[in-house]
């Protein structure tokens, strides 16, 4: 059975619609990558996965649950199961990098915390273990805000994995960053991933990453499902079609 799986999903806001009667099933430990041009609907099939976003119809069901359906406590639970990097950190500048990484298990915690001594042992524990994954340990007691680019999203990767999720989603996760911090990073959610049995559906614009590092490209083009197909065998050439095919139309137009 799959982990996630959209059923002739559409998502309207208004006059505009964002996904286009999609299906799409990701099983689990696999390695998904989207692609698609700025505006194709990556965002937000990755958002009904967590429930941030709603179908306008049809279902999406998540760890065998109806997201749709989901409201409360409920919602809470699936989300605590569900990690997810942005392509902006969202890191309390302020705070340091081992309390940033704390504030992944605020779900499992009741009460607000202040300061580092707030968090139960554990956690700070846990923390520190994910911040020596990522290779970060060293840097725990910095502000959030020394770090470089590359740096702070090893952070938000660790923040994710304290929740211990089954499923991590990435909304391109390394697009503002320099070649080499992409690629270190990517390298690192793929080494996670394997460790650690995950569930992986990652949104990119770096088509030769996709190729790399990814088991399966899924390309969107207008909100619609265009390409799904192993990384095995996909040239290039086949995947950069997702990109040429749309300005071509838009050039048609």
């Amino acid at each position: 059975m799959p982990v996630i799986s959209f059923d002739a999903v559409t998502k309207e806001f208004g006059d505009v619609r964002a996904l286009s009667d999609v299906s799409l099933d990701v099983p689990a430990g696999q390695v998904a990558v989207l692609l698609g041009l700025s505006g194709s609907g990556k965002s937000t099939l990755l958002r009904h996965v967590d429930g941030l976003h709603r179908p306008t119809s049809g279902t999406v069901r998540v760890l065998d649950r109806d997201v749709g359906g989901l409201r409360g406590a409920e919602l809470r639970e699936l989300r605590s199961r569900v990690g997810f990097v942005f392509q902006q950190f969202h890191l309390i500048a302020s705070l340091t990098v081992l309390e940033n990484v704390c504030t992944g298990a605020l779900a499992e915690l009741r009460g607000p915390r202040l300061g580092l001594p707030s968090y139960p042992k554990r956690v700070r524990h846990a923390a520190l273990d994910q911040l020596d994954r990522v290779g970060l340990a060293d840097r725990a007691l910095q502000r959030a805000d020394t770090l470089s680019g590359g740096q702070q999203q090893r952070v938000a990767v660790a923040r994710a994995l304290v929740q211990r999720p089954e499923i991590l989603l990435a909304d391109e996760p390394v697009a503002s960053l320099d070649p080499d911090s992409a690629a270190q990073v990517m390298d690192l959610i793929s080494e996670v991933a394997r460790q650690d049995g995950l569930t992986v559906l990652c949104s990119l614009h770096q088509v030769d990453l996709a190729l790399s590092w990814g088991h399966r490209v899924v390309g969107l083009r207008s909100g619609a499902v265009v390409l799904d197909t192993p990384v095995d065998g996909l040239s290039r050439d086949a995947a950069m079609s997702i990109y040429g095919q749309v300005a071509a139309a838009g050039e048609a137009r």
